[in-house]
């Protein structure tokens, strides 16, 4: 058995059980007001070393000097995200909660699979947002977005490729929505297992191009291994002050962000968010884990669940229409 299939099974009895929690009981309602009793479970879908385990780690160390528990990061692995996400719906647990990125978002339209609906779930709040920068090698011809789609163009009929960190993820439908806002040609899609063998062969001028997190992409900026040539978000992007946003270039309704944020079950009783989100924003605002989140390339987040809910529900949406009029999935 291979470990995809392995990872799906596996996601798919999760999911089955999952169906059959609808809500919390008397029992949980009434310990809202003591939670918590016993530690807590931040369940992270991705191995360590990534962007949302990262994120995790940020705040588990601040939210259980907070709440005067242990906040303990345990990494479920697999199906981009969703074995995480099936375990949190399935046990319906206070002390178990999900930290996930856009993935969460996206899956329920990628997946031929069902995947755990993002507004099933509890908004706690929002941990970190990483704009995403378009880049290529710098051997490539393009300096400017203009040269980058003369560029494309050109080389259409020779099949233009683009990297991306997998199938159906979230950096495969930022291209393919930037494609269609700036009226590119269709490119070929490489998709790799994971942004750092997506980035290795865009350095190695594998693949002319990607794009991905600031926060992966900005060492090999510095280092000169790769050229920016636009970020994503609503203001220029404070580690790199000189290169434009889509929006400056001219792309009309080309504003998009990664962000990591932190969610409970459903139904999670309000006291429970007030006090993890309470603990949440305390974990950030130490000036020690700021700092990093910022200078990693990223934006610290924080703020009420109502943000995170909003963020959700405008991503869920976005994303499904892209993946839809592009027919994307992840298998």
């Amino acid at each position: 058995m291979t470990q995809q299939t392995s990872s799906r099974r596996k996601f798919l009895k999760l999911a089955a059980a999952g169906s059959a929690v609808s809500a919390f009981g008397p029992a949980a309602l009434a310990q809202g007001t003591q939670w918590p009793t016993k530690p807590v479970s931040l369940l992270v879908g991705y191995p360590p070393g990534g962007l949302t385990d990262a994120g995790a780690r940020f705040v588990s160390r601040g939210m259980a000097a907070a709440l005067g528990q242990p906040v303990l990061v345990d990494n479920k692995p697999g199906a981009s995200g969703n074995i995480a996400a099936s375990e949190v719906l399935r046990a319906a647990d206070p002390f178990k909660l999900l930290v996930a990125n856009t993935s969460f978002t996206i899956n329920p339209h990628t997946y031929s699979t069902p995947s755990p609906l993002p507004t099933q779930f509890t908004p706690i709040g929002l941990i970190l947002e990483s704009q995403m920068v378009l880049c290529v090698n710098p051997a490539s011809p393009a300096k400017t977005l203009a040269q980058f789609i003369t560029w494309v163009k050109a080389e259409s009929t020779k099949d233009f490729s683009y990297a991306s960190s997998g199938n159906g993820g979230n950096t495969h439908l930022a291209m393919e929505y930037f494609r269609e806002r700036t009226g590119l040609p269709k490119m070929s899609h490489v998709p790799y297992k994971g942004s750092a063998p997506a980035i290795q062969d865009v350095v190695g001028n594998q693949v002319p191009c990607m794009m991905d997190a600031a926060s992966l992409l900005i060492p090999f900026i510095a280092s000169g291994k790769l050229r920016p040539i636009l970020v994503t978000g609503s203001a220029r992007l404070p580690a790199l002050p000189d290169v434009p946003t889509a929006t400056e270039l001219g792309v009309k309704d080309f504003v998009v962000t990664v962000f990591v944020g932190l969610w409970g079950p459903p139904n999670l009783p309000a006291e429970i968010v007030k006090k993890a989100n309470a603990a949440m924003n305390a974990a950030l605002s130490d000036p020690a884990i700021s700092g990093q989140i910022t200078k990693n390339g990223d934006a610290v987040g924080g703020g009420s669940a109502e943000r995170l809910a909003e963020l959700t529900a405008s991503n869920y949406k976005l994303w499904g229409e892209v993946a839809r009029r592009n027919g994307v999935r992840a298998e």
